[in-house]
C-alpha cells in the first residue's frame, strides 16, 4: 500500500508546527493528528496564558511601588475583578492560537490536520477513529501533562494543577502550593500579587533545585520579603477535605504540620502525554518517567520514528522543542546535514519578578566536564539602571574557562532576565570570551549593561569604575 504521506506528526503544538512547515520546506506531505485543542501547551495552557497572568499582576504591584513615590494612593486594597482579568486571557490566547496556528495551518501547502486520537500501529502506520494512515516517517509530539503525585486522600480534595490554576474565574483566598520549581513559583507569586495568601512547600532543600543556588537563595529572599510563605526540607505525609478547606499534612524535621487552604495547587513537574499512543507495542523504548529515549537526531529506538518536544523531557520549554522538531525532520529529509541538538547555548527564563533566566554550563556542571572554571558573582545593585527603576534585587553569575576565559555559562535573577539572556546565549553559541563581553559597549543606562559590568568583573573591581569606564 502506497504511503498516504511523507510524514505524520501525532500533536500540534509549537514543537510540531515547527517540525511540520520544515517538513514542508522540503516538498513533503504532512499529516498532523490533534486530539485536543490546535496550538498544544504553550499557547493554550503554559507560556502564553501564564504571562498574560503574571504580566496582570504585574500591573497591581507596580501601581505599589509608584504609591510609594508620591504616584498615587498606597492604599488601595480593592481586591481584582477575576472575571475580566481571566476573559482579557481568553482573548491573548485566542488571537495568538488564530494568528499563530490556524492562520498558518489555513496557508501551509502540504499539511493536512485529522483531529481525533491517533495510535501507532507500525513504524509507519497509525490508527485514528477507525481508520488507519500511513506515512515513510512518524514523529512524536505529544507534549506533556502535569504529574498528579501519589499523594493519599488528594481524591476527595479540590487541587489544581499547573492548567487549571490558569482558568479559574474565581479568585481563591488561600492557595498551598506542592512543589517548588518553575511552576509554583511563577504562579505562587502571580496569585500573591493578586491577593491570594501562598504557602510554598518543597521536598528538597530550596527553591527551584534546578538553578544555580545563588539564583535560588536570591528568589526566595524575595518571595519572602513579599509575603509568600516557603518551606523546605518537607515530607508529604498526607492531604485532606475540611469542609469548603484543604488540608495538607506534612513534615519539616521532627515536627508535624498541618497546612489549610482554599485551594491546593500540584506542581510537582511533568509527565510525558504518552499514555495509549502505542510506545510498548511498537517497541519505543523509554527512561524510567516514561520520556522517550532518543539520540541527537532525535530518533527513537524504532526506524522510521522521531521524537522531540516535552515527550522526551530533556528541556522542556518551547523554543526547544521547536528546534528538537526541525532537527528530526533535517535528519528525516536531508541526512547528510549532520544536524544534531546543542543544548548548550539553548536560554531558558523563569517569569517571577525579577526573572531568572540561564544559558550554558552551570559551575557545578562545568567542572564536572573538566574545565577549570573561574566564577564571578555580582550583585544587581551595582547596575545603575537597577537603582533608576527601583529593582535591585538579584544576581548575576558567570562562569568562564580559566585557561581560554572563554564563557561557559551565564545565570541571573535580574528586572528584565528573560530579555537579558539572548545576549548570553549568543556570546555562548559564537565561544565568545568574557574578554570580549566586557569590550562590548552596552548602552547606559540599561539592564543589559549588567553582563559587561559582571564580565569586567573578572579581571577588575567595578566598585572603582565610574560609569561607562574600561
Amino acid at each position: 500500500m502506497a504511503a498516504q504521506a511523507d510524514l505524520i506528526i501525532i500533536g500540534s503544538g509549537s514543537t510540531a508546527f515547527a517540525a511540520a512547515l520544515r517538513a514542508t520546506s522540503y516538498g513533503a506531505r504532512v499529516l498532523m493528528f490533534e486530539k485536543s485543542v490546535l496550538g498544544g501547551t504553550c499557547i493554550n495552557w503554559g507560556c502564553i496564558p501564564s504571562k498574560t497572568l503574571i504580566h496582570a499582576a504585574l500591573f497591581k504591584h507596580e501601581a505599589g511601588r509608584g504609591a510609594r513615590l508620591g504616584m498615587g494612593r498606597d492604599d488601595d486594597n480593592s481586591t481584582p475583578d477575576a472575571e475580566r482579568l481571566f476573559r482579557h486571557r481568553e482573548t491573548v490566547v485566542a488571537e495568538l492560537r488564530q494568528e499563530r496556528y490556524l492562520n498558518v495551518l489555513a496557508g501551509m501547502e502540504g499539511l493536512q490536520l485529522v483531529k481525533g486520537t491517533a495510535r501507532l500501529v507500525d513504524s509507519r502506520t497509525v490508527t485514528c477513529d477507525g481508520q488507519n494512515y500511513t506515512a515513510e516517517r512518524i514523529l512524536l509530539a505529544m507534549g506533556g501533562t502535569p504529574r498528579i503525585p501519589p499523594l493519599p486522600g488528594l481524591e476527595r480534595c479540590n487541587y489544581l494543577t499547573s492548567r487549571s490554576a490558569l482558568l479559574l474565574k474565581k479568585l481563591p483566598t488561600s492557595l498551598v502550593i506542592i512543589g517548588g520549581g518553575v511552576v509554583a513559583v511563577e504562579l505562587g507569586q502571580m496569585y500573591h500579587r493578586l491577593g491570594c495568601r501562598v504557602t510554598i512547600l518543597e521536598h528538597g532543600p530550596r527553591l527551584l533545585p534546578a538553578v544555580e543556588p545563588e539564583l535560588s537563595a536570591a528568589l526566595e529572599a524575595v518571595l519572602t520579603a513579599e509575603g509568600l510563605k516557603v518551606a523546605t526540607n518537607v515530607s508529604f505525609c498526607s492531604v485532606d477535605r475540611l469542609g469548603e478547606l484543604n488540608v495538607v499534612h506534612a513534615d519539616q524535621g521532627d515536627h508535624r504540620h498541618k497546612y489549610t487552604c482554599e485551594r491546593i495547587l500540584l506542581a510537582a513537574g511533568t509527565l510525558p502525554a504518552t499514555d495509549g499512543i502505542g510506545l510498548e507495542e511498537v517497541g519505543v523504548t523509554v527512561d524510567r518517567k516514561g520520556f522517550i529515549q532518543v539520540d541527537g537526531q532525535m530518533r527513537t529506538s524504532v526506524a522510521g520514528i522521531w521524537a522531540a518536544g516535552d515527550v522526551v523531557g530533556r528541556l522542556m520549554i518551547a523554543t526547544v522543542g521547536a528546534r528538537e522538531g526541525i532537527v528530526a525532520v533535517d535528519d528525516m529529509f536531508n541526512a547528510s546535514c549532520g544536524c544534531s541538538m546543542d543544548y548548550l547555548a539553548a536560554p531558558m527564563a523563569i517569569f517571577t519578578d525579577p526573572e531568572v533566566a540561564m544559558a550554558g554550563y552551570g559551575e557545578a556542571e562545568a567542572r564536572a566536564a573538566g574545565f577549570d572554571c573561574m566564577v564571578n558573582v555580582m550583585p544587581v545593585s551595582a547596575i545603575p539602571k537597577a537603582h533608576v527603576v527601583g529593582q535591585t534585587d538579584g544576581v548575576i553569575k558567570m562562569i568562564a574557562d580559566r585557561p581560554s576565559v572563554r564563557l561557559l555559562g551565564v545565570h541571573l535573577i535580574c528586572h528584565r532576565g528573560a530579555d537579558m539572556i539572548n545576549e548570553a546565549s549568543l556570546a555562548l553559541r559564537l565561544k565568545a570570551t568574557v574578554d570580549d563581553l566586557a569590550a562590548t559597549m552596552h548602552v547606559y543606562p540599561s539592564i543589559g549593561e549588567g553582563l559587561r559590568l559582571c564580565a569586567q568583573g573578572f579581571s577588575r573591581d567595578i566598585s572603582r569604575l565610574s560609569c561607562c569606564a574600561e
